[in-house]
Parts: C-alpha cells; structure tokens; sequence
C-alpha cells in the first residue's frame, strides 16, 4: 500500500477503504508519512469530502492511535459533555454538579481555552489549589466517592488528532464537516463514557457562524457516536451573544456559583437544565426528560447542587473558602463601567467582539504559552432585547491595566447595537438532534 495511491484515489472522488485510513493514521502518527502527503491528502479530503463509512473509520483510527480511558471501574452509567467553544460559557461548572447531586456520574476531560473561547480547566484554577492534573486512579476514586471528576487529557489520547490538526490549521483545511467530526468525536469516544451530549455552538462567537452547517456538524456527530456504540445527543445552541454575563475565569467562577445557588442568568440556566435533563434521560435516571428538569431544580433549590460543586473543588485540592465566600477569588485593580449613550433596545452583542475584547484585558491565551490574568473580564449588564436608558450601565470592564480597559471600554461601545426591539425574540435552542 502506498500514499501516492491514496491521495491519488481520494483526489480522483473515491471513497478510501478502512485499510487505507488505518494505513495513513497509523504511518502518519509514527513519522512514517511526510507532512507534504498528508497535506495533499486532507486537501483532497476537504474537496471531495468523506461518506459516513469513512468519518466513522477516520474517527476509529484516530482513537487506535493511541490510550483509550477505561472508566469501566467507576459505578453507575457515567456520562460527559462537549462544547464546540463559545464565549461566556461556563455550562460545564453547573452542569456537572447539578447531574452528580442526582446520583448520576459526572465525568469529563476539558481543555483550556485559546483565543477568544474560555477553557473549563483555566476557570477551575482561578480557585486556588484546584487541581487539574489527576492520574487514572485519583480520577477514578473522586467520581466514585463523589459522582464527579474533571481532569485535563492525558497525554497519549489521539495523538493522531494533535498532529493532524497542527496540520489542518495551516493548510487551510480546517472547515470540513467530516475532519472536524473526528476531530472532536475521536477525543469524546477515547473517553469511554456511557452517554454523551454535545452543545454545538453558532454564532458569531461560535466557530460555526451558520444554523445550517452547525446542524448538518451535529448530525454527523451524533450519528458517529450512535454507530460506534455510545448514546449520543446534540443541541445546537445560540452564540450570537455571550452566554450567561460573566466572561473572565474567576468572574465566571462566580456565576457559576450564583447560578448553582438558584441566582443566575436566565439562559446559562435554562441551557443547563435543558441538558441536564437529557443527560438523566440518557443515564436512565428518570423516565423523561420532564422528570429530569424537576430533578435538577430540586437539586438546586435544595442546595444539594452547590454542596456538590465544594466537593468537587475540596477533593481535588481546592480551597472551599473560596467557593463559599466568592470575594476571595482573584480581583482586578480597576472596574470600569461602560455607560449608553443612546436609548432604545439592545438589538445585538457580537459574542466574538465580546471575547476578543476579554482576550485584550487578558483573560484568554493570544498563544499555548500565554499567561492569563484570572481576575480580568467582562460582566455584562444588558442582554440582547434588554431596555436601555441614556447613561445605564451596560457592561462591567474589570482589568489589571488600565489603558487596555480604557480601551476595551470604548471598543464595547461599539459592539453594542441599541436601537428599535427586534422583531423576534432571540432564541436559545434552534435545534435538536437525537
């Protein structure tokens, strides 16, 4: 078998066997393949596109490419949850206790954040002594005393997907639906969990900006995970507007803990609840998703939610004063308020604006090296369909210098577009996918 075949075979429009994807992940994983074939190979991918067949193989092959998490030893059906990245969305933190304090595992592998979209990993480390690092058997052991762990990925899971992606990114061969499927299935499906929901983003914030394609995404992926075994569902969600009002590690932090307390934004609950509910269904908790949703509630009514989330910082090594009295966690110098200068209704927040501008004040990664500032953010005060007045706060600018939150201040301004109440409501969920 060679490569020269079967870039030759998927540029001429043909379908690649199992044996040829095998083939190149494995070759290409061991250094046997050189970058410049494989280019020509995910160019012709990114043409000619993959069939279901094929995306399930590729995924398989990038699982096979390196360790699998067997969570065989932890008890009960566990499930996880994967964002395709947005801003302000801090789900993961609420979610999870939420499911836990229902008796129903709870237990994922996160990522850190990188450009304008927050990574659940960098906002557990605004809480000081949360440890992320955690070896198979710590892991095991605190899901199985408390229902919930949340660790950072180990090394040798799908190593095939880092290099393939370093390789995509500057190939210009990202965007295709059956390369970003194995991409991110690969990582949910080497995680041997029971059920999976998937909150695929669109919007401006989103790395999908169109409903359609962030529909045909998460059919794929739902159908990928369904026929490699696990139970698998999506909903496709709005990132048009930042979830929730926090944006900023330790600021998110905080909402989280308002939210788990009953007090939260509207829609980071309700987005919660909504996949909280799916996810008891899936675990066979209850009987329907209605029975779910109460589930849930009471969880949270009753205080059982936020006890969870301390048990989660205090068994992986976190200060739970800082879970119990929020003001301890990281602070920034200055709190700048961005006031109207107009009145009307917010018709728009560009959520990716939102992010960029949180970037500056330092609170993602420009590059993986970069150092984040836990205390810098945004809060906002007005939501999109929100009434404003001439000289009402709009947002909240917390930073550590004061030059990038002047200037992050006037750019805000900007991405605020307030005039006549649009016409139609703005929606959460626009679609479901079983």
């Amino acid at each position: 078998m060679r490569m020269y075949d079967i870039i030759m075979k998927k540029r001429d429009g043909y379908a690649l066997s199992t044996e040829e994807i095998n083939y190149f992940i494995e070759n290409y994983t061991n250094g046997l393949i050189p970058d410049y074939q494989v280019s020509a190979l995910l160019m012709a991918i990114y043409l000619n596109k993959m069939d279901k067949r094929e995306t399930l193989d590729l995924t398989k092959a990038i699982i096979n490419s390196g360790d699998t998490f067997d969570l065989s030893k932890i008890n009960g059906i566990k499930v996880d949850k994967h964002s395709t990245g947005g801003v302000g969305d801090t789900t993961t933190l609420i979610l999870g206790p939420m499911v836990a304090a229902c008796g129903v595992p709870f237990v994922k592998m996160s990522g850190r954040g990188l450009g304008h979209t927050g990574g659940t990993l960098d906002k557990l480390e605004s809480i000081k002594g949360f440890r992320v690092e955690l070896d198979n058997e710590e892991f095991e052991e605190i899901a199985n005393t408390i229902n919930i762990s949340i660790c950072s990925q180990t090394g040798n899971i799908t190593p095939a997907d880092k290099k393939l992606y370093a390789l995509r990114d500057v190939t210009a061969t990202v965007d295709n639906i059956s390369l970003i499927t194995a991409s991110i299935m690969s990582k949910k499906l080497a995680i041997e969990s029971d059920g999976i929901i998937l909150d695929v983003k669109v919007g401006s914030g989103a790395f999908m900006k169109n409903i359609d394609d962030a529909v045909r995404l998460a059919k794929e992926m739902v159908d990928i995970g369904n026929l490699y075994g696990r139970k698998t569902v999506a909903l496709v969600t709005n990132m048009d507007e930042p979830l929730g009002k926090a944006v900023g590690n330790a600021l998110e932090i905080k909402e989280a803990i308002d939210t788990l307390k009953g007090k939260g934004p509207e829609d980071l609950y309700e987005l919660t609840l909504v996949l909280g509910s799916k996810l008891l269904y899936l675990a066979e908790k209850v009987d329907n998703e209605i029975d779910g949703r109460n589930m849930l509630i009471e969880a949270v009514n009753s205080g059982k939610a936020f006890e969870k989330f301390k048990e989660l910082v205090r068994y992986q090594g976190g200060d739970v004063s800082y879970i119990e009295n929020p003001e301890l966690l990281p602070k920034a110098k200055y709190v700048l308020e961005v006031k109207s200068n107009v009145e009307g209704y917010v018709k728009a927040i560009n959520a990716e604006e939102v992010g960029k501008c949180a970037l500056a004040l330092g609170a993602g990664r420009e590059t993986k090296e970069s150092i984040i500032d836990m205390a810098a953010g945004i809060v906002l005060n007005k939501k999109v369909d929100d009434k404003v007045e001439i000289g009402e706060t709009l947002a909240y600018v917390h930073g550590n210098d004061l030059n990038k939150a002047e200037e992050v201040k006037n750019r805000l301004l900007n991405i605020f577009v307030i005039g006549e109440k649009n016409q139609e409501a703005k929606k959460l969920i626009y679609d479901e996918i079983n």
